[in-house]
């Protein structure tokens, strides 16, 4: 995802040399995890699951020397809060000019939170055909899962509070390749006195003790 309106950015996660060797060991590991190239395909669920599964298409292609289908998902119309999402929502195009019958899919997204994306993007698949199994890449898994849903292959994880937000940028997307941990909360500001203003100057001791008062 990029950046929410209303956020700061608390800490760089992955700056662009980090996002791309964290590309390249999880290239390494779907290969190692697979035994080989034969049998899966990459799908990148959109919007920046796709710049992903491209990358790892081509990384795996240029230290084995096969080229990796790659489709891309929109999964609009399978989420659970489509109702809240808008009265006409955005459909982006669906590209999967493979059978996913039988053979290994490896779903592909910028961040794991909840699982709901993920979750959403299963029944999308299913109605393409019964693959032989899912398995799930991401680049950055924050945590705060609420369905059971994990990742095999993950870039870094990170726990996050529930007022974070992990931005993820490509250049493809965003023009620049960049991990930010975000937060909704104001930044703290030290206080300042108005321009002008001055302190009030203290009283010696003597003038703050209250004067006796005189016995008749």
């Amino acid at each position: 995802m990029g950046e929410a309106p209303g956020t700061y950015r608390k800490l760089r996660l992955l700056d662009a040399a980090g996002l791309g060797r964290a590309i390249a060991r999880m290239a390494h590991e779907i290969v190692e995890s697979e035994g080989g190239t034969d049998g899966f395909a990459l799908i990148g669920i959109r919007t920046r699951g796709v710049p992903l599964a491209r990358r790892l298409a081509v990384e795996i292609e240029r230290t084995e020397k096969v080229r990796i289908s790659v489709g891309l998902l929109d999964i609009t119309l399978y989420r659970d809060d489509l109702s809240t999402v808008a009265a006409s929502p955005v459909l982006k195009k669906t590209e999967i000019p493979f059978a996913v019958e039988g053979r290994t899919v490896i779903l592909c997204d910028d961040v794991l939170f909840t699982g709901r994306t993920v979750r959403a993007a299963m029944d999308a698949i299913l109605d393409f055909g019964r693959p032989r199994k899912i398995l799930l890449a991401v680049l950055m898994d924050r945590g705060r899962r609420e369905l059971p849903i994990e990742a095999q292959f993950v870039g870094k994880r990170i726990a996050t509070s529930a007022s974070e937000i992990v931005s993820v940028t490509f250049r493809e997307t965003d023009s620049v390749d960049d991990v930010w941990l975000l937060d909704r909360e104001t930044p703290p500001k030290a206080a300042r006195r108005a321009p002008g203003a001055t302190r009030a100057p203290r009283l010696p001791a003597s003038a703050k003790r209250p004067k006796p008062r005189s016995k008749k």
